[in-house]
């Protein structure tokens, strides 16, 4: 053997040797755990996103990138990048926003040769409510069939601004509370709303609680509503009338708004047997229904209805819009039928409308008082107006009262022709035509001036 081959014999035993070897020692990385907190408080305030990364062995992790997350309307998104101290600690700070579910944080860290990835959260800077001050604004009083403004502040006890619902709630007399709308206040706290109550109400309102603001409600507040024109003032010794009646539907359209109109099916049914029956001056084709506005004692506006001739029924229209106008009013005005029949007059129930104070014309029946004489209101023709106030003297006194006789009211009684009502009815050829001896008396003038007078008889 040569020198040369004992060599190569030697050296590939060891090279062979030192190839095989023995591995180098592996080593795994080190487990971590990774923890994320956050400060609660008040919306729109700094929070405190605090972060720590430990090993296994809870030595703390220095040098570390750790990725913090917010999520924002269900989407998270990266908010920072920190770098832990030598405590493997580190903080971020954020705002808290008013939607609680917008303030979940989360962290991660994606571990490195040394150290295994850990993520925690998420977790929520949790919101403190602020004190909510609800306030709300009502005018004192509104005049009826005209709207007013409500309006409605929201705010924090520091001044601010809350945006949100209101419910906003109304109760009138006799009835229970009512949510009527539901408004958003702006940017500004603020919302208002255009109310048009026809009755005296009382308004409050509440919120909910917001993820930042408490919930609130307002005292409850008055709103009189106030009629359109003057009340009628009655002297304090003025007897009331004997009998009531409900107050009519409200005014329908602006001004009198008078409608004539042929009897209506209804109308007639109630009228028949009661104040026209067979045997009356007038039939169904010979009388218009007339429905129009007027002012009521208390000042407010209603619809009405007369039952007249259909030759008279222009003037009598044409006199009780002149009165709308010059705002003098009518204790009410309903067809006689209202009162029912009067076996002693064969026909309406003149007094019971009478002690009532009710305006009305056409009644089929026999003079008050005066049995078998028949009335002028049989042709339709003849207007009682305020009757309470006007009385009638009959053949056996004065009806439905005597205390009035003796009084006047500038607005609503009268006694002589110089009175506005009785100038307004003259004005339309509706004459006062027995004067004091029956104050509450017009008759329609027919066209040749001539008016239908009952034979010896000063009569209702």
């Amino acid at each position: 053997m040569s020198l040369g081959s004992r060599l190569v014999a030697v050296v590939l035993p060891v090279l062979l040797l030192v190839g095989a070897g023995f591995p180098a020692s592996a080593v795994a990385p080190v487990a971590t755990t990774l923890t994320v907190s956050a400060t609660a408080g008040y919306a729109d305030r700094t929070a405190q996103v605090a972060v720590g990364l430990r090993g296994s062995g809870g030595d703390p992790v220095a040098g570390a990138q750790v990725t913090v997350e917010r999520r924002t309307a269900g989407e998270w998104a990266v908010v920072g990048t920190l770098v832990t101290d030598p405590a493997g600690e580190a903080v971020l700070s954020a705002t808290r926003s008013r939607v609680a579910a917008d303030n979940a944080f989360r962290a991660s860290y994606a571990g490195d040769a040394d150290h295994s990835a850990s993520a925690a959260g998420p977790v929520t800077a949790a919101l403190t409510r602020r004190t909510s001050v609800l306030a709300l604004d009502v005018p004192d009083s509104v005049v009826d069939e005209t709207s007013t403004t409500l309006r409605v502040r929201w705010s924090t006890r520091n001044g601010l601004p809350v945006e949100g619902e209101v419910r906003l709630y109304r109760r009138a007399a006799g009835h229970d509370w009512k949510r009527v709308s539901t408004l958003r206040t702006d940017a500004d706290g603020e919302a208002s709303i255009e109310v048009r109550p026809r009755v005296d109400t009382r308004w409050k309102a509440q919120v909910a609680a917001l993820d930042w603001a408490s919930a609130a409600k307002t005292a409850s507040y008055a709103l009189d509503n106030l009629p359109p024109n003057r009340p009628v003032s009655l002297p304090k010794a003025a007897p009331s009338p004997r009998v009531k009646v409900p107050a009519q539907r409200r005014a329908v359209g602006a001004g009198a708004n008078a409608k004539v109109s042929r009897i209506p099916d209804g109308v007639w049914r109630r009228m028949t047997g009661i104040s026209w029956h067979s045997g009356c001056p007038v039939g169904r084709s010979g009388l218009r229904y007339l429905s129009i506005n007027y002012w009521d004692y208390s000042g407010y506006r209603r619809r009405g209805a007369l039952v007249a001739n259909k030759d008279a029924v222009g003037q009598m229209s044409g006199a009780l819009t002149d009165l709308y106008a010059s705002g003098l009013p009518l204790r009410s005005l309903y067809p006689i039928d209202r009162f029912g029949y009067s076996s002693r007059l064969r026909g309406g129930n003149d007094y019971r409308s009478m002690a009532a104070g009710n305006s009305s014309a056409f009644n089929c029946r026999s003079v008050v008082n005066k049995p078998g004489v028949r009335s002028p209101h049989s042709y339709g023709r003849s207007l009682d107006l305020n009757t309470w106030e006007n009385p009638y003297r009959s053949a056996t006194g004065l009806v439905p009262n005597s205390w009035w006789q003796a009084h006047r009211h500038p607005r609503v009684a009268w006694r002589t022709r110089a009175h506005a009502v009785v100038r307004i009815l003259a004005a339309h050829g509706l004459r006062w035509t027995y004067g004091v001896g029956d104050t509450q008396h017009f008759d329609a003038a027919a066209p040749d001036g001539r008016i239908l007078v009952v034979p010896d008889c000063v009569c209702d």
